[in-house]
């Protein structure tokens, strides 16, 4: 339940779907397994898993879903060798060349002669949606997932209108300046970790671990106008991380003080638990967000059209 990667988006309108109207629409575009011809399949499943019975789950304004892709896995070297026996065959049998459309057909015909045979891969990327704070946070590393998550809940809703949050300054010239100039916020603190770029394609890369980020080695490679790309930091004693330059949010790690507010919920009470955890955690990281981008001097509301 425990959100390890965000990616987070602004509303740039209202969010005014309730819960009731969410189910309704994701219930319409549940997801079902693969065929076995079939390359993939995406859709919602119950937002807290076999514990669950709803694709909504709602707590204090925050509503969790989920959404489940299967793809099949097919080995790209395994088409490769099929593909140019085929167009080997066609060569010796007629005595000239594959034309484009001939290897195209002979492609598509291999893959649909392997797919009932071919493994699947299930994934499951969990998001919530806070409409008083004016955000949609999805828990993946990888921001082409986000975007497909995106794409899915646009496609059942008819209509999403978010964007990313872009502040004035670039992330990367924020991150530089607190290095340079030392001024972060209080409620952020440097962690041990950090990559910087050098200006250009062909630029040098750099990155640190378990290094101080205010000693003299960090500081020469700023002052040879590197920038910095991707941050450690610590937030309000509540959680680490690493930020990066497109404002993503990396490797999250909630501390001991934070799980330990829900210890005294019996542990057998599954539900009880995942209900506690989520509400706890989404709570946490719609502060963080504030946090984080009051140091941009903007706010998720900023981006709702006038």
């Amino acid at each position: 339940m425990w959100f390890k990667n965000l990616y987070f988006f602004a509303f740039t309108r209202p969010f005014e779907w309730s819960e009731q109207d969410l189910e309704k629409h994701l219930g319409e575009h549940l997801f079902t397994p693969c065929g076995s011809t079939e390359m993939s399949h995406f859709g919602w499943v119950n937002a807290l898993g076999k514990n669950g019975s709803s694709t909504v789950h709602s707590v204090n304004g925050n509503h969790l879903l989920c959404a489940r892709k299967e793809e099949k896995i097919l080995p790209a070297p395994v088409i490769k060798e099929m593909l140019e026996e085929k167009i080997a065959l066609l060569e010796r049998e007629q005595s000239r060349g594959a034309t484009k459309k001939e290897k195209e057909q002979f492609k598509e015909d291999i893959i649909f002669e392997l797919l009932p045979r071919a493994f699947s891969r299930v994934t499951d990327t969990h998001a919530y949606i806070n409409p008083e704070h004016n955000i949609i946070v999805i828990n993946t590393s990888s921001r082409s997932k986000a975007e497909d998550f995106l794409a899915l809940l646009r496609k059942v809703l008819g209509t999403l209108p978010v964007t990313s949050v872009s502040p004035e300054k670039a992330p990367d010239e924020m991150m530089t300046d607190w290095l340079t100039e030392h001024n972060i916020g209080e409620n952020f603190q440097l962690g041990l970790e950090a990559e910087f770029h050098a200006l250009g394609d062909d630029g040098a890369v750099v990155r640190v671990k378990n290094q101080e980020l205010d000693s003299d080695e960090i500081k020469a490679h700023l002052d040879a106008e590197k920038f910095v790309v991707k941050l450690a930091l610590e937030w309000d004693d509540a959680m680490s991380f690493i930020l990066c330059d497109d404002l993503a949010i990396k490797r999250v790690k909630f501390f001991d003080v934070i799980h330990e507010q829900n210890e005294d919920i019996d542990k057998d009470d599954i539900l009880a638990r995942l209900d506690a955890d989520f509400a706890l955690m989404a709570g946490e990281i719609n502060r963080f967000i504030h946090d984080l981008l009051a140091e941009f001097s903007v706010k998720t509301t900023d981006y709702l059209e006038k």
